[in-house]
């Protein structure tokens, strides 16, 4: 006899439509939260920041990625690279600003070892009395470093895993075509607006919201009067290669349906006037649309808080033109903030018994299944 019949009740016949989602307590745990930061941050390929942040040689950014501090620089050859934030003299950070500019080399302010923008150890005081001190030993520990679509990407697995595959592969998978995404020339286009969401919130509940539209009918409204097909409950992710359809009477992708600025040069007739929405695991968002992009790089910063850094980036003639951005920017800043508020009501429930199995996910969201297994798998190592 099953437990179920044991306690007079019969497993209702909807119940083989579901799956299980994670536990309660993967959402909640600080060791799980660990775990994910070696083996999910540290082990794949990270999106730390866009490259236009560092324009010029000298410019930094500081960057947390699974808990270690990645310094990434512009350097004198006009080559971005990624360092450990560390002087390898006694351990101290070398820069404590979030982001900021060197002249010309990056200097330990505790005792003043000096490294140069390539990561070489080029002077420390009394060096030159050392003479068994072989300098190229003592460089910055370098980090692996690629770009694409305008962002830095960096991975500090000692053998990092196939970017081809794990991130270019993710959006050939979503779009069905690896050049699809070439169209929207995301490598030129310009950050015209920037919003940061500090989401008291796990990551993985920001994924699994970002993935389904189970929810869009009860609290996008703006989102499903632009992109109606939204209302039935599925998301665009659902479909490999669907993009969502504008409604007959929306004319661009703002909080009011109405304006735009022009449709990319690169974007064909197929892809225009549709929506396409991409996760690449393990933290970043793309958002399609015909005139713009949406650019979303989550940082995780414990078990129950998540920054997320939101890019609306347009092309360089739309930004010299002074149009007016904000019906652009308002319709998603206003279904991030939907979003986020729905992840922070859910948070406070994952510790509860209620909740200690999981919770189900619905045919319309069966594809976050898949995340949900990635995610366990890459934990349990």
């Amino acid at each position: 006899m099953s437990s179920v019949e044991a306690h007079g009740q019969e497993k209702p016949e909807s119940t083989s439509s579901l799956i299980p989602t994670l536990p309660g307590s993967h959402y909640t745990d600080a060791a799980v939260f660990e775990l994910e930061k070696s083996r999910i941050f540290q082990s794949n390929w990270f999106a730390a920041a866009r490259s236009s942040d560092m324009p010029s040689p000298g410019n930094f950014r500081n960057v947390d990625v699974g808990g270690e501090s990645v310094l990434i620089v512009r350097g004198r050859d006009g080559a971005l690279r990624a360092f450990l934030n560390v002087c390898r003299h006694r351990g101290a950070r070398l820069c404590t600003e979030e982001a900021g500019s060197v002249r010309k080399s990056l200097q330990c302010p505790y005792h003043a070892w000096t490294y140069g923008l390539d990561g070489s150890l080029i002077a420390a005081p009394n060096l030159n009395s050392m003479n068994d001190v072989n300098r190229d030993e003592y460089g910055l520990i370098g980090v692996t470093l690629r770009e694409w679509l305008g962002t830095v990407w960096v991975c500090l697995a000692d053998e990092p895993p196939p970017f081809e595959d794990a991130v270019q592969g993710a959006v050939t998978a979503r779009m069905g075509d690896p050049s699809a995404i070439d169209g929207w020339g995301i490598d030129e286009l310009v950050v015209g607006k920037r919003i940061t969401y500090d989401v008291k919130a796990n990551w993985k509940l920001i994924v699994e919201n970002f993935m389904e539209c189970y929810h869009c009918a009860t609290i996008h409204p703006e989102l499903t009067d632009v992109l109606p097909e939204f209302a039935d409950g599925y998301a665009a992710q659902y479909f490999v290669g669907h993009g969502a359809e504008f409604g007959e009477e929306v004319t661009g992708f703002t909080v009011d349906g109405q304006g735009g600025f022009g449709t990319l040069a690169g974007v064909d007739e197929d892809h225009d006037r549709r929506y396409y929405a991409i996760t690449i695991n393990p933290q970043v968002f793309i958002n399609l649309v015909p005139d713009h992009v949406i650019f979303h790089r989550m940082y995780p910063v414990a078990v129950d808080r998540t920054i997320v850094e939101c890019d609306w980036l347009y092309t360089q003639e739309v930004i010299d033109s002074g149009v007016d951005l904000s019906g652009s920017v308002e319709l998603f800043h206003r279904v991030n903030q939907q979003d986020f508020d729905a992840c922070e009501r859910c948070q406070p429930a994952m510790s509860s018994r209620a909740y200690a199995s999981g919770g189900v996910l619905v045919p319309s969201e069966h594809h976050i299944g898949e995340f949900r297994d990635w995610v366990a798998s890459a934990v349990a190592g």
